[in-house]
């Protein structure tokens, strides 16, 4: 007989709507299976059972069956606010904070008739491409606990993996949603900059943050799409007058025809090539490969390409990145002294910009957006490894060095970056997997607004490959 939780995110909303399953049951489902596996994966830092199963019966009694999520759990990141929820942000300086009003992307995933079962981990303020927080518990991978699910979505990464969750939402804004699902052997899905309204990148520095889906399948990333950015069935007003070019269709409907002949590029240049020794593991080439000769044989157009060397987006980049870290609330030495180094170094050097520096940095960053989609607009779709390396063991970074951390984060995962930069869609796909069972994939990055076009993609290689069939091994 199939468990519930063996079920795709579609699957389990099918059973819901026929009413085969109820919102509760599919609740404490799911909170059996955390109770018994997340002490030794560190996926969720805070459950909120019993506000999890006063909400299902609230979906089932007060939410109408059409809204898109109407009774599938999820868990929020814990960068996210959602009111009377800890919400520590991976920081021990956090360690007291409940916020009193929930956040807009809580909200509509609320507005979709989610069941939220609390929070999942994520590293001190979301700044590294890992989850090993000095505040909890490093996100192990679930297949093989001894390495990392890398960042900043890591705990979502591994909910979603060990069949925790369905499905989860993450936000990236440097490869945190496309990272940690890589590493973990799932779809993570990061839109282009304005596509999702209730967090849209449009209202930070640069604009690189946004909100994504990690799932097991195209068609669940898909489905959490769609939810994220019309939770009530219909496109909400947009707070921004800039948002993502294309039109309103439903992108699970692309997902699951998986229709459609694509020209693609094919490239293993980055944006950190000139600055940093950037070595590609064999098996990431040789997942490269793998998707590569997966999607000729469907009968897609592929074609080598490369990225002309630009030495000015390093330094931009890591200024911006530092920035980022210039208002955390640390305007003490007792407080400083609950930060990690990490984050010490980089809220240290952030408040060390001038705004001359800052102003440079945008401008050259928006130069290199305009470059990079001149220079890739032949292709309705580039593919590049996902990850530079396999994933990481729990422990390999640097904790006290800044500059080695940074270093290291950037030679294994040098291509995730420069997409938040340039405000386009990306999907990592988890085609293949090492000699040892670890997942290894691929990245597709989109034109503007393309992300149809990559859901298209997805689902035809995700059917041609069948990795929906992997499962980590002791779940």
């Amino acid at each position: 007989m199939t468990e519930l939780f063996e079920l795709t995110a579609l699957d389990q909303w099918r059973a819901l709507q026929r009413g085969d399953v109820s919102p509760t049951e599919l609740t404490e489902h799911y909170l059996a299976r955390i109770e018994r596996l997340n002490p030794g994966l560190g996926a969720f830092v805070t459950v909120t059972a019993d506000a999890a199963r006063a909400r299902a019966r609230h979906v089932e009694t007060e939410v109408a069956k059409t809204a898109p999520l109407w009774g599938l759990p999820f868990a929020d990141k814990d960068l996210q606010l959602r009111a009377g929820v800890p919400a520590r942000l991976g920081s021990r300086l956090m360690r007291d904070n409940i916020p009193e009003t929930s956040d807009l992307l809580v909200q509509a995933l609320d507005t979709a008739g989610g069941i939220s079962l609390g929070k999942t981990n994520t590293p001190e303020f979301g700044l590294p491409s890992y989850t090993e927080p000095v505040a909890g518990s490093p996100a192990r991978n679930p297949w093989n606990p001894e390495f990392g699910a890398g960042g900043s979505s890591g705990g979502a990464a591994v909910a979603v993996a060990a069949r925790l969750l369905p499905f989860a939402p993450g936000s990236d804004g440097g490869g945190s949603v496309r990272i940690p699902a890589a590493a973990s052997g799932l779809v993570g899905l990061k839109p282009s900059r304005g596509r999702i309204p209730a967090a849209s990148g449009l209202d930070s520095p640069g604009g690189l943050p946004v909100a994504g889906p990690l799932a097991r399948t195209v068609a669940d990333a898909a489905l959490l799409l769609d939810a994220m950015i019309a939770p009530a069935g219909g496109r909400p007003e947009h707070p921004f007058a800039v948002r993502a070019p294309g039109g309103e269709e439903q992108f699970l409907g692309a997902a699951v025809r998986g229709e459609g002949r694509y020209q693609l590029g094919v490239m293993t240049t980055s944006a950190w090539d000139d600055a940093y020794e950037i070595s590609l593991a064999p098996e990431a080439l040789a997942a490269l490969e793998d998707a590569v000769t997966g999607f000729a044989a469907i009968g897609h157009g592929i074609e080598q390409t490369a990225l002309t060397p630009d030495a000015s987006y390093a330094p931009a980049f890591r200024a911006l990145w530092q920035l980022s870290a210039a208002r955390i609330p640390a305007d003490t030495p007792e407080k400083e002294e609950l930060l990690e180094p990490l984050t010490r170094w980089l809220m240290h050097r952030g408040r060390e910009l001038s705004g001359r520096a800052v102003a440079e940095a945008l401008t050259a960053l928006a130069a290199y957006e305009r470059s990079f989609i001149r220079q890739l607009s032949a292709y309705d779709a580039v593919l590049t490894p996902a990850l530079a390396l396999t994933p990481r063991p729990v422990g390999w970074y640097d904790a006290e060095n800044g500059e080695r951390n940074f270093a290291q984060q950037v030679q294994y995962t040098p291509f995730t970056s420069m997409i938040n930069v340039c405000g386009l869609p990306a999907i990592t796909l988890p085609v293949s997997q090492t000699a040892d069972g670890l997942p290894m994939g691929v990245q597709l990055i989109g034109r503007p607004g393309g992300e149809a076009t990559l859901l298209a993609l997805g689902a035809q290689l995700e059917r041609k490959l069948r990795w929906q069939d992997r499962v980590p091994p002791g779940l």
